[in-house]
């Protein structure tokens, strides 16, 4: 499983990596530190990725 977080709908909210932060990071301005990529999500990590893309309140998060 992959997801990606669209940095043009990302406002920066801090639900994604908050809920989940064995998956993503937060840089100093409150953004996911990997906005706009590819992110490879280890079958043991699926459930978390499922979580953030659902609480994404803008849906930037998408599973690809």
């Amino acid at each position: 499983m992959k997801i990606r977080i669209d940095e043009n709908l990302c406002a920066g909210h801090g639900r994604c990596y908050t809920l989940s932060p064995e998956l993503l990071d937060s840089n100093d301005e409150g953004f996911p530190t990997r906005l706009g990529e590819d992110i490879d999500i280890a079958p043991q990590l699926e459930e978390a990725a499922q979580r953030v893309v659902a609480n994404c309140p803008e849906g930037a998060i998408k599973i690809l």
